[in-house]
């Protein structure tokens, strides 16, 4: 959206500009005549009538370049200012001018196809008074009044043929939006319902991997674990690229530590980097950038995705690096085969994939650069992709603005990873009987002091953590047990969102930033990472 602003406020200041240049000849014309002596009355007027008018478009052109964007008053006034002078100049000019007819013409059909079918008619009644004004000045034009028909049916006939094909297009637009809706609706809604099962078995795998296994079952686990992190991937490209179908997702800027997302990110891709053979790394960046947690965090999510999926055996690096401006990029590097040349300039197309005769199959659809993409240009982030077949890919998050407000070091508690959650007292609120299960059979592996509930309950004793799914049925949400719980408590209770919506629209209705979101499938290890987070907070 910003693009188009800008590419807008860029073709009025050329136009401006344009505008400047034709006015600046035609007076420069007349008033060589005038000054010569060889001009009758009727040019002298126009050259004065002329120079006011570059004035006023030196004047316009001032306006655009101080106060850019978008302006229909503006915009009114630039239309008003030609279509005057032209009628001012047919008007004195007489026969001689009479091909400035065809610029009225144009900018009539000009304004139609590029602002609507108002503009369209607004145009065509400025250009019918330009004829009659035009008329009744100019003799040569009330001594042809065939002429004047032919103006006055031409200016009627094409805009009306205009007409009708703006509505027709506007009609086949319309019905395409709805179908890429309805395309949306049907992705989002299918998502959201096979997020639930595959949320299941993703935490009875988890199960199955801490119970006494065989070497071969184990390998089968790890089989299944793999098969399930494919699935949950595409699942997450095919929500996320049909909620900003949906254009719902609006950011929401905040101060963010960008080694915060970094740690995150890498921490949720440990196993998929471990299974790959891949060793993730970072470089400690302690700096603060103005940013969506949310959305940053699924586009490096997606870039992190990618090296892993297509850089096996070797490793990928997460950097930032300052720059002059004051603004900071954020950049993966891979190993890879990296990319051909021929297809680097395509791969942010939807559902594009690189394919090549004999090549193996690789999990995905073609969103994940597009999604980076298409966040990047609500973000005001500019992503630059660079590669080189044989060596590997970089991919740049650039234009982040730093913060310079100096921000503590956050302690770390040293805990042992397996008895950080021992004894941790945990309250589990989930609507879907399988997801709680499993997710309770998780927790108590792990340590925890689970209390399992299908709707919010009635009384609670002490705990430590409320984790709570966002749709609980009956028009009950987590943001509502969230409230209930804590005024039951008569404490904050630290709390954990698991949903299979888009995360921007649970944020907002928690209304609470320190509450941590999960998006289903959630994966054992991601859920961990973050309970653990929330003691070590707790702690603090």
């Amino acid at each position: 959206m910003n693009r188009e602003r800008d590419e807008d406020s860029g073709n009025e200041k050329a136009q401006a500009f344009i505008r400047i240049v034709v006015m600046g000849c035609v007076d420069l014309y007349v008033l060589t005549r005038v000054l010569a002596g060889i001009a009758g009355p009727d040019l002298k007027i126009i050259a004065v009538l002329l120079t006011v008018h570059w004035l006023l478009a030196v004047a316009m052109y001032l306006w655009i370049s101080r106060h850019p964007g978008s302006s229909p008053r503006r915009r009114g006034l630039a239309f008003a200012l030609d279509i005057g002078g032209i009628t001012y100049t047919m008007a004195y000019g007489g026969a001689p001018f009479l091909p400035l007819y065809v610029i009225v013409l144009r900018m009539i059909v000009g304004n139609g196809l590029r602002f609507g079918l108002t503009a369209l008619k607004i145009s065509t009644v400025a250009g019918l008074v330009s004829i009659a004004v035009t008329t009744s000045v100019n003799a040569y034009w009330r001594d042809n009044p065939f002429l004047v028909l032919t103006f006055v049916l031409t200016t009627i006939l094409v805009p009306t043929y205009i007409y009708d094909l703006l509505k027709r297009l506007r009609g086949a637009y319309e019905r395409e939006q709805e179908a890429s809706l309805s395309k949306s609706r049907f992705l989002a809604q299918a998502s959201h319902d096979l997020r639930q099962p595959i949320h299941a078995i993703s935490l009875f795998t988890a199960c199955l991997r801490s119970a006494k296994l065989g070497a071969g079952e184990l390998q089968m686990v790890d089989n299944i674990e793999r098969s399930l992190q494919s699935v949950s991937r595409l699942f997450k490209s095919l929500l996320d690229i049909s909620t900003l179908d949906s254009g719902k997702v609006q950011p929401r800027l905040e101060p963010v530590e960008i080694n915060e997302i970094i740690d995150e990110v890498l921490r949720q891709n440990s196993q998929a980097a471990q299974i790959n053979g891949i060793e993730l790394r970072s470089v400690p960046c302690n700096v603060v950038v103005g940013t969506d947690r949310a959305l940053f965090t699924t586009m490096l999510q997606n870039i992190v995705n990618n090296a892993i999926k297509y850089a096996p055996g070797g490793a990928v690096l997460v950097a930032c690096r300052r720059r002059r401006n004051g603004r900071l990029a954020v950049q993966v590097y891979d190993r890879g085969p990296g990319i051909p040349v021929e297809h680097q300039a395509k791969v942010f197309e939807e559902f594009y994939q690189v394919r090549r005769r004999g090549d193996s199959d690789i999990e995905g659809v073609g969103l994940g650069l597009p999604i980076v993409q298409r966040l990047g240009r609500l973000l005001g982030v500019e992503v630059e992709l660079r590669s080189i077949p044989g060596r590997g890919t970089c991919v740049t998050f650039d234009n982040l603005p730093i913060i310079p407000e100096p921000v503590a070091a956050k302690a770390w508690h040293a805990l042992d990873p397996p008895a950080t959650l021992r004894g941790l007292r945990v309250l589990l609120v989930e609507d879907d009987e399988a997801v709680l299960i499993a997710t309770a059979s998780l927790l108590r592996r792990w340590g925890c002091q689970v209390r399992a509930e299908l709707a919010i309950p009635g009384a609670v004793a002490d705990l430590d953590l409320l984790i709570t799914d966002f749709d609980l049925g009956h028009g009950v949400t987590g943001t509502d047990c969230i409230a209930a719980i804590r005024t039951l408590s008569g404490r904050d209770v630290p709390a954990l969102v698991m949903t299979g919506h888009d995360q921007a629209c649970v944020r907002e209705d928690l209304g609470a930033p320190d509450i941590p979101i999960l998006s289903k499938p959630v994966r054992p290890a991601e859920l961990r990472s973050v309970i653990v987070s929330q003691r070590i907070r707790m702690r603090a």
